[in-house]
């Protein structure tokens, strides 16, 4: 049943099972691993042409299972033969479960899921100014559209039916994600759910994955959640690394739930140091630097994040000596590039004055170049880590990389 998809691992940063190469490989290809997956939430990354994502490396790309069940609807893209085909992406592709959008829409706190743990703990929290769009209980999530307002309900077997619509190569286990600013109790609670839910997600995806022969098969990761508890995050991936229903099990895991960027690494190393070996680890949703170097050295092979994208069309810009903003008046009459050392389309095309220019007049174009770039830094920087695992140069790297990133700050926040 797993037919076209595998995991193999290249170099080890060490004998502890933390940090690794390797290849995914998948029914549209192989990715080589630790890879960052770009964000195309709608089936596409904002601004950005598909062939444009290939053309700056990225190997995989990464849609939502959730707003393409809304518009245009998995049906559709079914019927244009899958994710890839429908947005012209000839290689991987993942889809996430929805399990997101429980906490996002649940509690209005959008897609900010680093956390203070400062806050007093409230299992009913809502961001200031938020209405509650959506309702958790055993069986799954009932919750409005927020683009019409129409009632909708997901359960983990609908959430596998959505996906399998969808036909990403890779897609996730439907999990509720907490917050931190839920009781423990609470993330107990949440946990067995997510646990239960994996189980039927299992039983549902061997239904279907036999119910659609001459499908490419679809690799089904189980999603990790617990929150900032070490005794949660282990029992998590200790019951979804030995689940397995009627020789289904999952073929990889997702590292989700909301966190203290402090922690991050310490997290990953809690599920890792517990999850089988042989299969990938990926982290959801982080980009920074710092959290990129953290989590390759913890042990996480993949990892997505809309960042690049959505930072880029508010002007922010990545380069290897730190992050700024290309709309200030610094750059009105800086003809250089945004960053010397980048090999990107706008970097090689196109000045920050001419980038400031179309910020400043609100042109369209100017989303594009500025995506391609942030793109193109967060995919190079992390081939560049695989570069060095490979080389026995991690560390020497990691910390001249940081060192010069954050040079003009207090430096990155440890792990």
């Amino acid at each position: 049943m797993t037919e076209g998809f595998g995991f193999e691992i290249g170099t080890r940063l060490d004998d502890r099972g933390g940090g690794r190469t390797g290849t995914i490989t998948t029914p549209h290809g192989t990715i080589r691993t630790p890879a960052f997956i770009p964000v195309g939430t709608q089936a596409t990354v904002k601004g950005v042409l598909p062939e444009a994502m290939a053309e700056l490396g990225a190997q995989a790309l990464l849609a939502n299972a959730y707003h393409l069940y809304l518009q245009p609807g998995a049906d559709i893209v079914d019927e244009a033969g899958g994710l890839g085909r429908f947005m012209n992406w000839p290689g991987p592709t993942f889809t996430d479960s929805g399990g997101f959008q429980v906490m996002s829409l649940g509690s209005g706190f959008k897609k900010v899921i680093a956390m203070s743990v400062e806050r007093a703990e409230d299992d009913a929290a809502t961001a200031g100014g938020k209405e509650r769009l959506s309702r958790v209980d055993d069986d799954g999530v009932t919750f409005k559209s927020h683009l019409n307002g129409s009632m909708h309900r997901f359960t983990p077997e609908v959430s596998m039916q959505v996906q399998h619509q969808l036909g990403a190569d890779i897609m996730f286990a439907f999990d509720e994600l907490t917050t931190l600013m839920n009781t423990r109790d609470y993330q107990v609670e949440s946990l067995e759910r997510t646990r239960l839910w994996a189980e039927r997600c299992l039983v549902e995806h061997r239904r279907l994955t036999e119910e659609r022969v001459g499908k490419p098969y679809q690799a089904l990761f189980g999603v990790l959640q617990g929150a900032h508890y070490e005794d949660l995050r282990r029992k998590a991936a200790r019951d979804l690394g030995s689940m397995e229903i009627d020789g289904q099990r999952f073929e990889g895991f997702g590292i989700g739930g909301a966190l203290e960027k402090e922690n991050l690494g310490r997290i990953v190393r809690w599920v890792t140091e517990e999850l089988p070996e042989d299969r990938p680890r990926h982290l959801l949703g982080i980009s920074e630097p710092d959290d990129l170097f953290a989590a390759i050295e913890t042990g996480a092979d993949t990892f997505d994040c809309v960042q690049p994208s959505r930072v880029a069309r508010n002007a922010a810009l990545y380069t290897a000596d730190g992050r700024f903003n290309v709309d200030t008046a610094r750059n009105r009459r800086n003809f250089a590039p945004i960053d010397e050392d980048c090999d990107c389309y706008t970097c090689a095309h196109y000045t920050r004055a001419y980038l400031h220019h179309l910020f400043k007049a609100k042109e369209l174009a100017v989303f594009t170049l500025a995506t391609i770039h942030n793109e193109r830094f967060t995919v190079r920087l992390v081939d560049s880590i695989r570069d060095a695992i490979d080389a026995g140069q991690f560390e020497e790297f990691r910390d001249e990389y940081l060192g010069r990133f954050y040079a003009s700050k207090a430096g990155p926040r440890g792990t």
